[in-house]
């Protein structure tokens, strides 16, 4: 009984042993990878036995590439590149297809993204006049392309970038730098004349506007003055009406009054006129009087005067034949 405890007791510690010695705890900064049926794939275990995994940090490589390419004309250019690539999850295939079952996997792999990098760069320039080449249309150029260099070496360009491009001669850079002083002195004088225009264009608005609103004062005013004149003619008007039915509410009192003293001739005496020679025969007995009509006192017609005189022709008769 003792043997065959001892015996597991051996087993067990056997065991144990080989288990601290073949298994690794896997980092969250590490792929790894096994080989089954020919086909790479990932270990998503906390646990992974060392000589049968690879284990791949996924930290960030950096790339950096100094390349020398000739434009259109032979005319050399100098462009840096720099950037920064990790393995690709999804291509661990390619990865290891490029760089092969080794930790220098992802270096071996970015070192082959560099010369197809340097190929890209050659190919845009030896297509483009040397005045044509600018950094976001390298940059573009190479970003076009970062999808296949993913898939076929299993590495991600997580950043890319132009850090600079100059000719190599420097009678023509110094060409270039004049011809983009000059681009930009004139793009500068082109914004001021449209700088300028615009404060015309600005100005010409506003004077419009003023004078469309000075305008539609104007016509407000004359609209006004219409009422008012309106407003005022109506006025006049009925002042006249009223003037014109007061004369004929007078004139109709004087004909009624002639009519009353044409059916009554000796109302005539108590007129004012009657009055007055009364008065200057009581004075002047002797004398004859005079009495004088004004035209308001006349106003009443001839026919009235007439009367009246026949009336004091009567009156006067006797005295004659006496």
């Amino acid at each position: 009984m003792e043997i065959i405890l001892g015996v597991v007791v051996v087993l067990l510690t056997g065991a144990l042993l080989v288990v601290i010695f073949e298994y690794r705890v896997r980092q969250p900064d590490v792929i790894v990878l096994y080989e089954a049926d020919g086909q790479i794939g990932i270990r998503k275990g906390l646990l992974y036995p060392r000589h049968f995994s690879l284990p791949l940090k996924r930290t960030t490589s950096p790339l950096q590439l100094t390349i020398e390419a000739a434009a259109i004309g032979n005319l050399l250019v100098r462009i840096k590149v720099i950037g920064t690539a990790v393995p690709s999850a999804n291509h661990i295939q390619s990865l290891i297809r490029i760089g092969g079952w080794g930790s220098d996997a992802v270096t071996r792999a970015v070192d082959q993204v560099k010369i197809l990098l340097q190929d890209l760069i050659k190919e845009y320039t030896e297509s483009s006049e040397i005045n044509a080449i600018s950094s976001p249309a390298i940059l573009k150029h190479l970003k076009a392309q970062a999808g296949l260099i993913e898939e076929r070496f299993g590495i991600e360009l997580i950043a890319l970038a132009v850090e600079s491009w100059e000719p190599v001669d420097p009678d023509i850079a110094n060409a270039l730098s004049q011809q983009e002083e000059a681009r930009l002195l004139e793009q500068a004088e082109r914004l001021n004349h449209q700088a300028r225009i615009a404060v015309a264009k600005a100005r010409y608005q506003a004077d419009e506007e003023i004078a469309i609103m000075e305008h539609a004062l104007e016509m407000k005013r004359s609209e006004l003055k219409k009422v008012q004149f309106e407003s005022d003619a109506e006025l006049a008007r009925q002042r006249i009406e009223d003037e014109l039915a007061r004369s004929r509410l007078r004139l109709a009192f004087e004909k009624e009054e002639l009519e009353v003293l044409r059916n009554s001739p000796e109302l005539l005496m108590l007129t004012p006129q009657a009055a007055q020679l009364a008065e200057a025969s009581q004075s002047l007995k002797n004398a004859r009087t005079v009495i004088s009509l004004t035209p308001q006192e006349t106003a009443s017609g001839s026919a009235l005067f007439t009367l009246f005189r026949n009336i004091l022709e009567k009156e006067t008769e006797p005295k004659d034949k006496a």
